[in-house]
């Protein structure tokens, strides 16, 4: 070919095809391939008359020309609701097919715009629809403009026929050869029905076909299938068969028809959604429609069900099964999902609509799926799949990990390794492992009997993980858990028998612990993996072995027992006389390292003594292991530790060594002591550890600082404390912190940063740098004259802390107890210590004790009781001026600084916020310190009104909730029990204080009695020495005591008591050696023998006596008495000190912050400046935001008429009315009831108000609320009240003046010389409050707090003085019934006196 043959035109170069000439030139980009394909589909299967999941062979082009004609048909439906048959026709012998509906016609007329008939322009001109108005959203499936003109251009024969009964008209049009020629439309008459019906023949030829085969035709069949199940109120008939689908669930059920078995989850939301979920097998599989439209690919609305599924399950398995972790796509794999759904103007991916494409808000609509929904799937059979899945995945990842008979292995550390070990000789090998290296050096020291040929030694690092409860990522991250996997050659799944065992590396494990009850839980937790991974090696006999060490050896001459339990060694002292008892040496092996060289090849030398075989016993073996570990069992556990002998132990001689006994006998005992640590005494709310501290402070008379570190020495000598001493030291520190949320009353004083409320305590400073002593109240608390007739435990041979303290009122409610134990745990809230002082009186006196609320020290949020032993806790939040807020208090428990990270976190930044999009924070101010709480906060106006509507607690997090349901404390007898009311403690606690008091009541009188003894002895024996009668000078000591006993002088010897006084210690010794009796007389100084000596000693002794008597004439319950009110005292004292000291401490930082707001300078700081520059004025237009429980009291008060100001309370009596620590100023935590509104006769009247009084009614309101919390109220009925009004009315006039100043000032039938004093006291609160109020004027936002706690003081002090002396408030009734209900009125209608 020439050259000039191949050269082209610019005509022949650039071309412009017509739009039909375009879709017939590049099919693919309207219809898809032109080009036969084959896909694994869903077909109808005639034969079996289901949908079927096999490969077909067809031409998409075809399949989608098809399909166009027949989604316009369904789309009919939703134009016209009436419609309510399609039938199809397929004939195969001339390729025809047809497609009916009868819905409303298409309107027979020529359209004006384009001057030819309505359905000419509709099926043979391109791009003309009526979905092209996207503001009217329809539910269709045409959009476009293509969709039947497609069909027409591929087909030979396109043939329109409709029937328009609106217009009386029936249509008539034919298309040939690809819609390049029309016929001329044929018009009738027609009054009675609307129809449309298409009749076509593809132009198989440009499809490479020459007919319609089976493939293609069970496609076809398939669709009409899926128009009869989104279509269910329309009849279907397919070439003139009608389908038997009469809702979508029918339709699935042609895809289930074979699978009874598996789950089928249905669920129909409004009109648009319907939804069936299965399980699939093993790969994800959807059959999803859009409005008619089958999506084969899916899209976002199959998305949208999904994803929705997924995320519970999810959820359900991080719950459930905290150990399995799923991404999405495997749990999504799962899942066989339905989907028929209307979407408003879909969008898809491509002209083929395989692929849905719009975004979830677009819909129209959506699908939230229902609760119950859920609930089917969790018990379905898709939940098991997904877990069996889950633990098929974790089974082959710990596969990898697995080790194998390997005769040598690298790489793990502190490996002695046996020599013989994964050889032939293997079985014959033990693996001893050992609790520490220590251990390890024990056994390798023992080693040298037995030799390294058949033992090796591997020490654990602590305790071994409980596999059991473990997730799968912490198991495969345990280096430990592999190392033992590699070192045994254990292999995951495999099951283990006397064959298959000697394929492992070693045939003998040997565990070698401490003999005390950790050492135990580690041999429970060894045997807890073994029986979780291969259950079937603790069937074997002699697999797993223990080896056991003296814990007590007790010694005389040549003569040695050995003890393997404490409980053991305890029976046999117990079986001994005292007398017998001396001479016996008693040595403590608490750890192996406390054994020698030497005494390991001793008993390495009798293995047979020291080794034990565990032994199989049968199921109870399994169900025992499985009890001990399992946190599915709790209730079983408990159960299982109640009815435990305390005496029970493993008697190793009697006893054989099963799986059950070592549970019951000895892992028994580490639960009993790991609750013992956890949980402390209802009687002094301590816990051991906490009781061995105080117990080291009182011996060595702490009263001056001490290193917290040095402390810790000291108790770990002196109390036999046997753990690590960090643990001690963080116990010390705890007993120390005062901040907010940590307890009520310290015990110890916190001499240098012993941690704040910024990070909870953990900003704490190291040990060796802070300093502790005792408390002053500590000592108010724990009376030194109880220490005498206190049960003092015993332990490696020393005298150690009581078993419990006993102080004068339940340290638990005041500082509340927190712990977890085995089984069991504890959480149980501060009280406030007042009201508990108060309830002890009552029930001293016989009344019944005041319900209790949840109080701490120094919170300054709400406490709200909701109703089943819950409360509300909610920080303060106020609202300063535009979109700017303050916060100055967090919920109990969250501390400053993690909150402050919170707050930052969800402020502006790039990585968080996409680009347009407002943050919710706009700018923060922290002005916290380590004490108060402090927050600015300036929002975006959006984000401020999503405040107010959701309001501004919740969105900030300013709620917690309090729970009193799982109050558990160790009772009087040392038995777990669980409390459901403070009450019920309080009483169990009462009694044994009052058998205490009368316990300590003898032993003064005893001592009493001893001294007034020693005394007269000792006059006698200076006066007889004087006279001559006994000669003391060179006289044998043998001698002088029988001339003493002979004078009848009587024997007193030194009491038991625990002193660290040298010289006193030293003459017991010294008694104790002569066993005279009469060191008292013969230790007297020389210069004792004097006239005014027993002068002295005879006034001594008067005062004894006169004590006796009065000691002897006191009631138990007056000693009481006078302890509570020197505690009283000494708690009044500490809050005026606390509050002195808050106060100057925020007035210093009211100064620092207003001197460095005279610093900011720059444009970086004007949002500051003009933030700061209004401070002042912000603290004066402060308004609180009440929290969501009181809200609604909130509201009726604003609404209430006639200025009524009132106050909601729960059902008021004498008997009910709770008490408040007066100590505590209302403002500072405010304690709510329920909210639930009830009427009330009683009103509280004062005189009229005017503009200048707000002040008057407020205080008078707070004044009510104070005395009635305070039970300082009488009720009186409508005539006594009258009576004690006239009664009252000379006091009126001085009430008005004061009432200003002293808000808790109350005026009462008291003497002259009482007003008087209390007149007084007011008015210096009066001039201080004056005072404060001048200086606080010119401070920033912290004034407000400043301002309170100066107004308050003074009226904590005459609040006390009210409980103290309980001068009543008169209620006064309206009604003559004494209905005593819960709502007070301050009434400022009626001009009349008042009765305070």
């Amino acid at each position: 070919m020439d050259a000039t043959s191949s050269y082209k035109t610019v005509e022949d170069t650039y071309q412009k095809l017509t739009p039909r000439e375009h879709v017939l030139l590049r099919p693919d980009t309207y219809i898809g391939s032109v080009e036969r394909t084959t896909q694994t589909l869903w077909v109808y299967d005639r034969k079996d008359q289901r949908m079927s999941f096999r490969e077909v062979s067809f031409v998409p082009a075809l399949y989608k020309i098809f399909d166009e004609i027949l989604v316009n048909a369904a789309d009919h439906k939703q134009r016209d609701p009436s419609m309510n048959t399609i039938r199809v026709d397929i004939h195969k012998e001339d390729n025809k097919i047809s497609i009916y509906n009868n819905g409303k016609g298409i309107p027979v007329e020529i359209h004006k715009k384009e001057n030819i008939y309505v359905p000419e322009m509709i099926f043979g001109h391109l791009l003309t629809s009526s979905n092209y108005d996207d503001s009217e959203k329809k539910v269709v499936g045409g959009r476009n403009g293509y969709g039947a003109k497609l069909t027409n251009i591929f087909s030979k024969s396109f043939i329109v026929e409709t029937a328009d009964s609106q217009r009386g008209l029936t249509y008539r049009q034919e298309f040939s050869n690809n819609m390049s020629s029309r016929k001329d439309p044929k018009i009738m008459s027609n009054k009675k029905d609307d129809w449309t019906k298409i009749t076509f023949v593809p132009d198989l030829e440009k499809f490479s076909m020459t007919h319609l085969d089976e493939d293609i035709l069970a496609l076809f069949q398939k669709r009409v299938f899926d128009v009869a199940g989104c279509n269910p109120t329309v009849k279907v008939y397919f070439n003139g068969e009608h389908l038997p689908i009469k809702s979508f669930r029918d339709y699935c059920e042609l895809y289930l028809i074979d699978k009874a078995d598996v789950p089928r989850i249905y669920e129909c939301n409004g009109s648009r959604w319907e939804v069936m979920l299965s399980v699939s097998e093993g790969q994800f599989t959807q059959v999803s429609f859009v409005n008619s439209i089958w999506t084969m690919k899916g899209g976002t609305h199959v998305n949208h069900i999904v994803d929705q599924i997924i995320s519970k399950v999810n959820e359900h398995i991080e719950k459930k099964h905290k150990g399995l972790k799923l991404k999405p796509f495997q749990i999504k794999n799962h899942l066989w999902v339905f989907v028929k759904c209307l979407i408003e103007n879909p969008a898809f991916d491509s002209q083929t609509k395989e692929n849905m494409t719009s975004r979830p808000n677009t819909f129209g609509s959506s699908c939230p799926l229902s609760e119950e929904f859920m609930k089917k799937v969790m018990k379905s059979s898709i939940l098991e799949n997904v877990l069996s899945f889950a633990k098929m995945k974790q089974t082959s990842e710990l596969k990898k990990t697995d080790g194998g008979k390997a005769k040598k292995i690298l790489g793990i550390p502190k490996l002695d390794d046996a020599n013989y070990a994964g050889t032939k000789e293997s079985f014959y090998c033990t693996l001893i492992l050992t609790e520490g290296d220590s251990a390890k050096a024990l056994a390798v020291s023992g080693l040298s009997v037995v030799g390294r040929d058949y033992y090796g030694v591997f020490p654990l690092r602590g305790k071994l993980l409980n596999v059991r409860e473990a997730s799968h990522k912490q198991i495969m991250e345990n280096a430990e858990i592999n190392n033992l996997k590699k070192i045994l050659g254990l292999q995951h799944g495999k099951v283990y028998d006397d064959e298959t065992i000697k394929t492992l590396r070693y045939g003998h494990v040997l565990i070698m612990t401490d003999q005390d009850n950790d050492g135990s839980h580690i041999k429970g937790l060894l045997i807890n993996f073994f029986h979780h991974f291969w259950p079937s090696l603790l069937e074997v006999k002699g697999f797993l072995q223990e080896f056991i060490t003296p814990i007590v050896k007790a010694s005389k001459g040549n003569q040695v027992v050995t003890f393997f339990t404490i409980p053991e060694y305890k029976t046999w002292r117990t079986s001994l006389e005292q007398e017998t008892l001396k001479g016996w040496t008693i040595k403590y092996y608490k750890g192996l390292g406390t054994s020698t060289a030497a005494e390991a090849k001793e008993y390495f030398s009798h293995l047979d003594l020291h080794v034990i075989d565990f032994i199989w016993s049968g199921e109870h073996d399994m169900v025992a292991i499985d009890m001990a570990f399992s946190k599915q069992r709790v209730q079983e556990r408990k159960e299982w530790l109640a009815d435990v002998d305390p005496d029970t132990y493993f008697d190793h001689i009697a006893d054989d060594l099963t799986y059950s006994n070592f549970v019951n006998k000895e892992l028994i005992l580490f639960s009993l002591s790991d609750n013992a640590r956890s949980i402390p005494s209802v009687i002094d709310g301590l816990k051991p550890s906490q009781r061995k501290v105080l117990f080291g402070c009182f011996k060595k008379k702490l009263t001056r600082d001490i290193k917290v570190a040095q402390l810790a020495g000291y108790i770990a000598e002196n109390a036999a404390y046997h753990h690590g001493e960090m643990s001690l030291m963080a116990t010390i520190v705890g007993l120390a912190q005062n901040f907010v949320g940590a307890c009520n009353i310290n015990l110890l004083v916190p001499s240098g940063q012993f941690g704040t409320r910024l990070q909870g305590g953990k900003d704490a400073a190291s040990a060796r740098y802070i300093f502790t002593r005792l408390a002053p109240i500590t000592r108010y608390l724990f009376p030194e004259a109880d220490d005498a007739v206190l049960h003092y435990l015993e332990e490696d041979g020393l005298s150690i802390e009581p078993n419990y303290y006993c102080p004068i009122i339940p340290l638990v409610l005041v500082n509340g107890a927190e712990g977890i134990g085995t089984g069991w745990s504890t959480n149980v809230p501060c009280y406030n210590p007042k009201d508990v002082i108060e309830n002890i009186r009552r029930l001293i006196h016989g009344h019944e004790p005041h319900t209790m609320h949840p109080w701490y020290r120094g919170f300054r949020g709400s406490i709200c009781f909701s109703g089943s032993s819950t409360y509300d806790i909610y920080g303060k939040v106020y609202r300063v001026r535009d979109h700017l807020v303050r916060i100055t208090e967090l919920p109990l428990k969250t501390w400053t600084t993690p909150y402050k990270e919170w707050l930052e976190s969800i402020m502006l930044s790039s990585e968080q916020h996409k680009s347009g999009e407002t943050s919710f924070i706009k700018e923060l101010f922290d002005r916290s310190t380590e004490r108060l709480v402090d927050f600015l906060i300036n929002l975006h106006e959006e984000a401020y009104k999503q405040c107010e509507t959701q309001g501004f607690h919740k969105k900030f997090k300013l709620g917690s909730t309090l729970s009193t349901s799982n109050m558990v404390l160790f009772n009087a007898e040392g038995k777990i029990q669980k409390y459901d009311d403070p009450i019920d403690m309080l009483k169990e606690f009462f009694h044994i204080r009052l058998r205490l008091y009368e316990s300590r009541k003898q032993y003064l009188l005893q001592e009493l009695t001893v001294q007034v003894e020693k005394l007269e002895n000792r006059v006698r024996f200076i006066l007889q020495v004087i006279q001559g009668e006994i000669k003391v000078a060179n006289v044998k000591r043998k001698d002088l005591i029988v001339t003493l006993t002979k004078h009848h002088f009587k024997k007193i010897y030194n009491n038991n008591t625990v002193s660290d006084n040298k010289d006193e210690e030293e003459e017991k010794e010294n008694d104790s050696e002569t066993g005279s009796g009469y060191d008292y007389l013969l230790s007297m100084p020389i210069w004792s023998l004097t006239q005014e000596r027993i002068t002295k000693l005879t006034e001594e002794r008067d005062k004894k006596i006169e004590e006796m008597k009065r000691l002897e004439q006191t009631a138990p319950s007056d000693l009481w008495l006078q302890d509570l009110e020197k505690l009283e005292q000494i708690l009044d004292e500490s809050l005026s000190w606390e509050e002195e000291e808050s106060l100057s401490l925020k007035q210093a930082a009211m100064e620092a912050k207003k001197q460095q707001k005279t610093k900011l300078k720059g444009k970086k700081n004007i949002l500051m400046q003009s933030l700061l520059a209004n401070a002042e004025q912000d603290d004066k237009n402060l308004e609180e935001i009440p929290p969501p429980s009181s809200r609604k009291a909130s509201q009726a008060k604003k609404q209430s008429k006639n200025s009524k100001l009132s106050v909601t309370y729960p059902k008021v009596s004498e008997d009910t009315l709770g008490i408040s620590w007066v100590g505590g100023r209302q403002d500072d935590m405010d304690i709510s009831m329920s909210q639930t509104k009830v009427t009330s006769p009683f009103k509280y009247k004062n005189p009229p108000i005017n503009d200048t009084e707000d002040a008057e009614v407020e205080s008078l309101r707070k004044r009510l609320e104070t005395n009635i919390q305070l039970g300082n109220h009488q009720f009186l009925h409508t005539k006594q009240g009258k009576e004690k009004t006239k009664q009252l009315r000379p006091l009126h006039k001085s009430t008005r003046e004061n009432i200003t100043t002293s808000k808790a000032t109350t005026f009462t039938n008291q003497s002259k010389n009482t007003k008087s004093q209390a007149k007084k006291e007011t008015q210096k609160s009066s001039n201080k409050s004056v005072e404060n109020t001048q200086a606080q004027q010119q401070s920033s936002l912290f004034n407000n707090e400043a301002k309170e706690a100066s107004q308050t003081r003074h009226t904590r002090k005459l609040q006390s003085d009210l409980l103290s002396k309980r001068v009543p408030v008169y209620v006064v009734s309206d009604s003559e019934e004494e209905d005593h209900d819960s709502e007070y009125q301050v009434d400022d209608e009626e001009d009349t006196d008042f009765s305070p």
